[in-house]
């Protein structure tokens, strides 16, 4: 049977939830160790311009209709739950550089974490396709997730503090706690896919579109709780100076109770949408065999749309094309944290720029809504370049103060130039974003839009996290040292090798070890190196090194793949489009 021929319910209604569903900003979202880190999504979906009637009436009954007032509701709150674990899976890397003292290589594997929504339409069509008709399509995946969130948030609560101060010195903490971690991203994808998946029948035809309106609001609410919330409650220095006579050495909330909190609201509030809310009875039919077909079809749908030759050219710009951003979104905040910026103060730049992140999109589109959007890609990128470079040298002023004031002082004009910086990354970053988005709108199978879109958006998602994870992992080993007793280890390669896993330690030259170990030349020699490892001192930082080796990398790319892409907003849609696994002539 012809695969084109069987369109399945469950690959219509994929289709439809991933078509109608707007994207949460990808520039901050997996990089939440950076500038850019504090209130948008890790998330990467998909784009569609929503067109609603406004009216000056805030009934939501007379708005919505009678039913949908309070499906709107209800999506809406199953949204914010949703951005809880993102929001405190951004907050984890400030709390671990803060009271953890974690490397940077540490970071990098925590990083790891905001990978699974760039892969959730690796599992989609699973959760698309199978249910329990007893309890309902959508809520079959929706109650176990979150009663599995709720869980897991309980479980990590009985020992989350020990595990972050501990994350630096014990390997297994941090490997438990990014376990952990990854696996509530994972359930937040699934639960992302079913919501989106019941807003298609919870939602009368006319009010359909809301969702991807309720889907940003909701996850925005969401994050903001668990991320900029969180780290206010749980600083000292906020709660004393803002929400206290009498002064303490805690926060109102620790990490523990915060966890205990959320854990218990998951699923009181999941017991009470189960019993309460009425899934409508719209099954797709569903045999062993039809669950198993459906699924294939999605699956080669995908494969034929990797084959087509202008996508494979699109995989290597999206798989590369962030590379030069790489330092400035995924290191700079950390070292601003490192030189003395609280994490308080970091999250809460994020909060004057919530109307740039809701209005921007919208003043933009008038720029990427035409036939060429990669045009306005090309022309922020080396924009969004340069704003590295200042980044860099807004993290040396950073140091600079530090060394004159201990605690470090920064006054209010710094904050300024600061949040000035952030606005024109952030003008930069959406720019870009929302003309990424139209051109896969652009291309995109009609036929297949939801899956088609998905998997663009995945791989520009993807693009952008390996290259922070990177990012993190090496910039330690950029450090340019100078070691008077060996000029050689000033070298960042030679340093690594001889004294990255250098234990320091002394050798016994008696004669017993002498007679004992055959190894007491080479013992000799670590002995010696070590002495000098400890002498060495960093003169110049490796993050450094590498914002200036992402910009010219960036340049590099401009140059090498200016053309290439620009030129594929000039192919025809024909060429885009997928029938049977061939390419439509």
């Amino acid at each position: 049977m012809n695969k084109n021929d069987t369109e399945s319910n469950s690959e219509t209604s994929l289709n439809k939830r991933l078509l109608n569903k707007n994207n949460s900003s990808d520039t901050i979202k997996s990089n939440s160790h950076g500038m850019s880190n504090n209130i948008s999504i890790s998330k990467q979906d998909n784009f569609s311009i929503i067109t609603t009637n406004s009216t000056s009436d805030n009934n939501l009954k007379k708005y919505f209709g009678e039913k949908d007032s309070g499906n709107v509701c209800l999506l809406l709150f199953l949204y914010v739950l949703q951005g809880i674990p993102l929001g405190l899976a951004g907050a984890v890397p400030l709390i671990l550089q803060q009271y953890g003292h974690v490397t940077y290589k540490e970071q990098a594997f925590f990083s790891l974490v905001f990978w699974p929504f760039s892969f959730k339409l690796l599992w989609a069509p699973i959760v698309d396709a199978t249910y329990w008709r007893h309890m309902g399509w959508r809520k079959s995946w929706l109650i176990p997730v979150q009663y599995c969130i709720g869980g897991l948030m309980l479980l990590l609560s009985l020992n989350v503090e020990n595990l972050v101060f501990n994350a630096a010195s014990s390997w297994s903490s941090l490997f438990i706690l990014t376990s952990v971690f990854f696996l509530l991203n994972v359930l937040a994808a699934t639960q992302d896919i079913a919501v989106d998946g019941w807003a298609l029948t919870m939602l009368s035809r006319k009010n359909v579109g809301l969702a991807s309106t309720c889907n940003s609001i909701g996850q925005t609410a969401g994050y903001f709780l668990g991320n900029i919330f969180f780290l206010a409650l749980e600083s000292s220095d906020f709660c004393n100076k803002y929400l206290r006579s009498v002064p303490s050495s805690k926060g109102l909330m620790t990490f523990s109770d915060f966890l205990q909190f959320w854990g218990l609201f998951f699923i009181i509030s999941t017991t009470l949408v189960w019993i309460l809310k009425k899934e409508k009875p719209h099954f797709p039919r569903q045999t062993s065999q039809n669950v198993v077909n459906n699924i294939k079809n999605l699956y080669y749908t995908l494969w034929d749309i990797i084959k087509l030759p202008h996508i494979k050219s699109y995989i290597i710009i999206c798989l590369t094309m962030k590379i030069g951003f790489s330092a400035a979104d995924s290191v700079t905040g950390l070292k601003l944290m490192d030189a003395g910026v609280s994490k308080e103060k970091l999250a809460f730049l994020a909060v004057p720029l919530i109307p740039l992140q809701i209005l921007f999109p919208l003043i933009i589109n008038k720029y990427s809504n035409t036939d060429k959007p990669i045009n306005l890609i090309l022309k922020a990128f080396p924009y969004r370049l340069l704003i590295g470079g200042i980044f860099a040298l807004l993290v040396w002023w950073t140091t600079q103060i530090a060394q004159y004031h201990n605690p470090p002082q920064f006054s209010t004009f710094y904050y300024f130039v600061l949040f000035l910086a952030y606005a024109l990354h952030q003008v930069a970053s959406y720019s870009m974003y929302v003309a990424i988005m139209a051109f896969h709108a652009k291309i995109s199978d009609p036929r297949v839009g939801g899956t088609y879109m998905t998997l663009l958006n995945t791989l520009t998602n993807f693009g952008g996290n390996w290259p922070s994870t990177l990012a993190l992992a090496i910039v330690e080993s950029l450090n340019l040292r100078h070691c008077p007793g060996l000029s050689y280890l000033s070298s960042p390669l030679k340093y690594w090798l001889y004294c990255s896993n250098s234990n320091n330690s002394t050798v016994n030259y008696d004669d017993n070890n002498i007679l004992s170990n055959r190894s007491l030349h080479e013992k000799i020699a670590t002995s010696y190196v070590n002495k000098f490892c400890q002498e060495c001192y960093t003169f110049l930082d490796g993050y450094y090194v590498e914002s200036i080796l992402c910009i010219f990398i960036g340049f590099l790319w401009l140059k090498w793949k200016k053309n290439k892409f620009q030129s594929l907003q000039n192919v025809p849609l024909a060429m885009w489009r997928v029938t049977s696994g061939k390419i439509e002539k």
